[in-house]
């Protein structure tokens, strides 16, 4: 992000960290028992692995131990919390109950910061049955550095285990005992100004431990004398024919004995199989490799070829390697990986172009938070992933927080683009950043640097679904930086575009970037997306959105008081926890200011949040249709887009297009419009109304109608042409253009299209509330974060529109866990009012929410007399046990609930 916001955000979290104090609420109780016994259990069998499964974690302040004492078996660790296999010290804290919840109100600033600024023991047990095999503790994601011990012996120091992102493997051969062992980590203190790990920039209140932990699994490995390390695959896809790839697999053979010795490493892929004797001194290290020349079924003709959603399929093939010593396995190794072709090159304009398998697409993604404390759920995680197929998008950008395998695993699978790379705005960047929030590296930062970049790519490499990795966010890295990551890069084989910044910058190797990072990050208005400049529709724009996305009434009312929640209606210029940090973003003025200018002063919270919802749709709608519109366009097309954020990691008012507990509102369902594979839109700048096909077959005998009505539903002008044509892969045509004026027309209008196939079915529908009166931007006075509005367009008619019923009929059916909910609407009115965004939530006996859910469509705008059916799919145990109820409301709808058992 563009953050020179990150001064005064900086000032703010020290002054958070002078308000904690020094003993916490809830603390430890020396006499309270141990936690339940983590005892993992590891297979003997060579080549097997398994992850801890869990700890007993305690501050160091509490204990006097020494250090042999905590990580020998048997230790009591009385008066210890548990922790799980990836936790942080605050997430554990919170699982056991030791605070409130965070993500209600202020109540995180409650936790005193000064706890976690001394190290923590991590303590784990696992047991071997025999020692005959070699044991390895394997593993990454410690934040920021740790001691670690096994069976009261120091094995690493800070100094061998720092970064978060640094891989370990440790061999602890000579201390293992039959039966039980213990494994121990003094964890150090997080601070992401100062160490290479992870940071929240501007995105949320940053957590008290800052994260402090171990966030990935920590695995025991077995293994003879032989161990198989480092096994990929290397795949070269023939591009444009797609008709043939070819397939290089490599692997690591280490010797760990103290003796020369011949081993047997063999392999398959599929049905081809392959073998090879690799002769190893004592200690040595070779790599073993296999290629088409050499082994010909790994030439693939007619191979399965790996694509993005919406694009074809992602089949995945498998890898399975085993090294063997006279006949007896020593160890195996097994690689799922996806065939696909990757290239990014700029255009004629500088703008990076990403090509898949030889076809263009117009990347259109959200940026990723994982939860604040980094607790890894999968299914919350999947159920994130599904929505972002649901919403039509293709890619997510993880800048920093790197998330576990099983997240590129789901990716793969569900065909989402992925573009990992480093944060900014801390020690990431902080030698090549001037002045901005973290501190120059120092000789000691540059091998973990490194390291990070050679441990990340060996663990991305063979996932399809990762198609770059940027090695600079808000500024790109000087020329040793770049080189020590670029030589990492290239040792892993790493066979995906690298970039050099998320924003225009350019390092000495890759030169340009090819992104834009102009913004906004704040509140500007739907036209603003068409401009071709800042950060309008052209080019690749690596983060932006109009700033605030105000969650549903349901969401505010579960993470706000309603102190709070009458401050955040009546006064706009209050700070808001619940935004960010930052005193560039502490406030909702902007927002606030604009939707009462254009919408009318909100007259209580239900109003200010309908409202919101409105702005929302109508914004985010906007921004993901200029970048598809200019998509294909000779001159500066927009090549990619991504909405800052795609989600939160926490309770949040801004950057979200969903909120923490996944419920939808008009930020959802404006992006879910948007990019409809065949989609019907009208442009803000010229008032042209085209078809984007987003789809890749063309479409033709379409036919495209606008019709403009005022807010009583009187309708003032109707135009239909027929015979539209659109190629596809994103391609768009031009329907007919609206005029400039209409006899009649109101100030606040609406704007109906329809489009229909051949057949007359309706395809897409897309509603708009316009004015006569433009909004009107000061481009001269544009600042990093936004381009100020001097007047706004005028929507206050729609205050006008007279309350129309809509009926309900629902019913639902269930099988397998899943149910699918069948809603069916029509507007009864009696008058020529439509209803405006009608919006319909699946709710239990109480009221509540049913979450996650995919709607068909939702926020629908019915003329009277006209029906829709709408759908809502979701898990049958997410009701609880309750009988399912359908809430309808909308802009001018009174609010009802049905049955929908």
């Amino acid at each position: 992000m563009n953050r020179q916001r990150l001064a005064t955000a900086t000032a703010i979290l020290g002054l958070l960290g002078s308000l904690t104090t020094s003993a916490w609420a809830g603390g430890p109780d020396p006499g309270r028992p141990a936690p339940p016994a983590q005892v993992t259990r590891v297979p003997a069998a060579p080549g097997s692995t398994a992850a801890l499964s869990g700890y007993a974690i305690q501050s160091t302040a509490e204990v006097t131990d020494s250090a042999a004492a905590v990580s020998s078996p048997g230790y009591p660790a009385a008066g210890w919390h548990p922790a799980g296999p990836r936790s942080t010290v605050l997430a554990a804290l919170l699982a056991d109950g030791v605070y409130a919840d965070p993500f209600y109100s202020t109540d995180q600033r409650k936790i005193p910061k000064a706890d976690f600024q001394v190290p923590w023991w991590y303590r784990s047990d696992f047991t071997v049955a025999d020692t005959s095999e070699r044991t390895y503790l394997d593993f990454s994601g410690v934040i920021s550095a740790a001691d670690v011990y096994v069976d009261g012996k120091q094995v690493a120091t800070t100094k061998d285990v720092t970064g978060a992102y640094t891989h370990h493997e440790l061999d602890v051969t000579s201390l293992v005992r039959p039966g039980k062992n213990t494994v121990a980590f003094r964890i150090q203190p997080n601070d992401p100004a100062k160490n290479l790990t992870m940071g929240w920039i501007d995105w949320l209140q940053p957590p008290p431990d800052e994260n402090m932990g171990i966030v990935r699994d920590v695995v025991v490995r077995r293994g003879g004398p032989v161990a198989l390390r480092d096994a990929h695959v290397v795949t070269e896809l023939d591009v444009p024919s797609l008709a043939s790839a070819d397939l290089t697999v490599k692997a690591r053979a280490r010797n760990d004995s103290d003796a020369p010795v011949t081993a047997t490493v063999s392999g398959s892929i599929g049905s081809t199989t392959f073998t090879r004797p690799v002769s190893l001194a004592a200690h040595e290290t070779r790599t073993v490799t296999f290629t088409p020349t050499d082994v010909p079924g790994l030439h693939l003709t007619s191979p399965k070829v790996w694509w993005p959603a919406g694009m074809g399929g992602q089949p995945l093939y498998e890898l399975n390697l085993t090294a063997s010593v006279s006949g007896t396995p020593s160890d195996n190794a097994h690689e799922t990986f996806g065939i696909r072709d990757v290239q990014a090159p700029l255009n004629s304009d500088g703008a990076r172009q990403y090509r898949v398998n030889g076809r263009k697409l117009l990347i259109k993604g959200g940026g990723w938070s994982p939860d604040e404390f980094l607790r890894w759920d999968r299914t919350y995680v999947e159920d994130r992933l599904k929505y972002a197929l649901d919403l039509g998008l293709n890619t997510i950008r993880l800048e920093g927080h790197l998330e576990p395998d099983e997240f590129f695993d789901l990716a793969d699978r569900y065909g989402i683009l992925t573009l990992p790379g480093w944060e900014c705005c801390d020690k990431w960047e902080g030698q090549v950043n001037g002045g901005e929030p973290g501190d120059k590296w120092t000789a000691a930062d540059y091998p973990v640097a490194k390291a990070s970049m050679a441990a990340e790519a060996a663990r991305l490499r063979d996932h399809p679904s990762v198609v770059s990795f940027l090695i600079g966010s808000d500024f790109a890295p000087d020329a040793t930086i770049e080189k020590n990551y670029l030589d990492a890069l290239k040792a892993a084989d790493w066979n995906a575009p690298v970039v050099a910044a998320a924003s225009d910058n350019s390092s000495p190797q890759l030169g340009s970037s090819g992104m834009k990072m102009t913004g906004p990050y704040d509140w500007i208005p739907p036209n603003y997306w068409y401009a071709k400049r800042e950060g309008g529709a052209t080019g690749f724009n690596s983060e932006t959105s109009a700033g605030p996305d105000i969650p549903t009434l349901d969401t505010l009312r579960r993470m706000m008081t309603p102190a709070e929640l009458d401050t955040l209606w009546k006064d706009p210029g209050a700070k808001q926890y619940h935004r960010s940090p930052s005193s560039t973003f502490g406030t909702l003025k902007l927002y606030d200011d604009a939707l009462t200018g254009r919408y009318g002063p909100p007259t209580g919270l239900t109003d200010y949040v309908r409202k919101a919802q409105l702005a929302q749709y109508e914004n985010v709608r906007a921004q993901y249709e200029a970048y598809e519109r200019n998509a294909t366009d000779a001159s500066k097309p927009s090549t990619g887009v991504v909405y800052w954020m795609f989600n939160s990691g926490w309770t949040s008012l801004h950057w979200q297009l969903m909120d923490r507990y996944l419920d939808q509102g008009g930020a959802y369902f404006g992006a879910k419009k948007a990019n409809e594979p065949l989609h019907v839109q009208y442009s803000y700048d010229d008032r042209s109304v085209v078809v984007v096909d987003n789809r890749h077959t063309a479409a033709s005998g379409l036919t495209v109608r606008a019709t403009l009505y005022n807010p009583d539903g009187t309708q003032k002008f109707d135009r239909t042409s027929t015979g539209v044509k659109v190629n596809g892969d994103g391609a768009h045509a031009t329907a007919l253009t609206l005029p400039s004026s209409v006899s009649g027309l109101a100030t606040t209008y609406l704007l109906r299209l329809t489009l229909t196939d051949g057949s007359g079915k309706e395809v897409s529908r897309n509603v708009y509330w316009l004015s006569t009166k433009p909004d009107t931007l000061d481009w001269a006075h544009t600042d990093w974060y936004y381009t100020p509005t001097t007047s706004y367009a005028d929507l206050k008619g729609l205050a006008s529109m007279a309350q129309v019923s809509v009926s309900a009929t629902a019913s639902t059916a269930s099988s397998d866990g899943t149910s699918t909910t069948t809603v069916t609407l029509r507007n009864t009115g009696s008058g020529r009012t439509p209803s405006l965004l009608t919006d319909v939530h699946l709710v239990d006996a109480k009221g509540r929410p049913v979450l996650p859910v995919r709607w068909s469509d939702n926020e629908v705008s019915l003329w009277p007399g006209e029906s829709v059916t709408l759908t809502a799919a979701y898990r049958t145990a997410d009701l609880r046990g309750a009988a399912p109820n359908v809430r309808v409301s909308g802009w001018n709808t009174p609010e009802l609930t049905v049955p929908a058992a």
